[in-house]
């Protein structure tokens, strides 16, 4: 069993005639659908609304066939999320974050509905932010103890901090602190340069000197992943661990609608191939070799690839995946 830890929030994702759409959404949540629809067993452990939205996601994750039962329900709102969609798709956000339903909810709580049996727990994005990833720290020590791996997504809002410089900084302290816990990481090239760290997208040194951050651990006792995941936008993305790097670039033909949810498919999918090719432990992990890492990176893109054709997040299926891997590149 997989559990995942974070936000669950509405994307009112804005249309070019000024009409905003709400959309489920809020990257672990994402995340949540996506390992679902890609066929793997996966418990959301946060406490959702009681509003009309939370019934939404109460309904739309049931459907996805995330084990959710018996919900865990909140009298507080659900978060919103006013996505303004840039150039190329790209979605700007404006968070309302303050006493909402999937920060409600006492540690014990959550660690009651943890899974004994956890496989993988997944976090990141707003779940790291201070004070929140102190529970989110507890949850990660809670995995390691029953013998499960950890999978972080960085996914910095740098947005929901504000102007504070004390609080951009306690924020990307606390996402280092998730980091150094991780056996899979996903990093993009907008966290990479939130976090202050230097990145060439297009030369493979710098993109091996981001992962081996992580890869050979922050202090020579402490904990080191095993896999590293860059996406690097229009240049493709990367799997790196400490003996191999291979990087693919965008398929051709895709015709992006919007970028929402795209990360989340793409880790989703990195994760679900590595639990079907039974390599989801960390020494098979770190004993991947460039065929397996190929194999993997091309169902995690084609997972995001698929999603990005697609209005808001909408996760494709383990077939749906497998059968865009293999069609020809036209």
């Amino acid at each position: 069993m997989f559990a995942a830890l974070g936000e669950a929030l509405v994307d009112l994702i804005e249309h070019p005639d000024g009409r905003y759409e709400p959309c489920l959404g809020g990257s672990v949540c994402n995340f949540t659908r996506a390992v679902a629809r890609q066929g793997l067993p996966i418990r959301y452990l946060n406490p959702l609304s009681t509003d009309t939205f939370g019934e939404r996601f109460v309904q739309g994750l049931r459907d996805d066939g995330v084990a959710i039962d018996p919900p865990w329900r909140s009298h507080l709102p659900t978060s919103l999320a006013v996505v303004s969609l840039g150039e190329q798709g790209v979605p700007q956000y404006v968070f309302h974050r303050e006493a909402v339903a999937d920060r409600d909810g006492s540690l014990d709580e959550l660690l009651q509905r943890l899974p004994e049996a956890v496989q993988a727990l997944h976090v990141g994005g707003l779940a790291l932010m201070p004070p929140d990833e102190q529970r989110a720290l507890a949850v990660i020590a809670a995995t390691r103890a029953r013998g499960g791996l950890v999978s972080v997504d960085a996914n910095l809002r740098m947005v929901v901090a504000g102007s504070d410089p004390l609080r951009q900084m306690a924020y990307r302290q606390a996402v280092q602190w998730a980091l150094a816990q991780a056996d899979v990481v996903k990093l993009s090239d907008e966290d990479v340069a939130a976090l202050g760290w230097h990145l060439d997208a297009n030369d493979d040194r710098s993109l091996r000197a981001v992962a081996h951050r992580l890869l050979d651990g922050w202090q020579p006792e402490g904990h080191r992943a095993s896999l590293v995941a860059l996406t690097l936008g229009g240049e493709g993305a990367a799997l790196v661990t400490a003996q191999h790097l291979v990087r693919l670039p965008v398929r051709a033909g895709i015709h992006v609608v919007d970028t929402v949810g795209a990360g989340d498919c793409f880790q989703a999918g990195l994760l679900a191939w590595l639990h079907h090719a039974g390599q989801l432990r960390a020494t098979a992990l770190q004993a991947l070799g460039p065929r397996e890492l190929t194999d993997a990176l091309q169902h995690a893109m084609a997972a995001a690839a698929l999603n990005v054709q697609r209005q808001g997040c909408q996760p494709p299926s383990w077939l749906e995946t497998r059968a865009f891997v293999d069609q020809p590149v036209r």
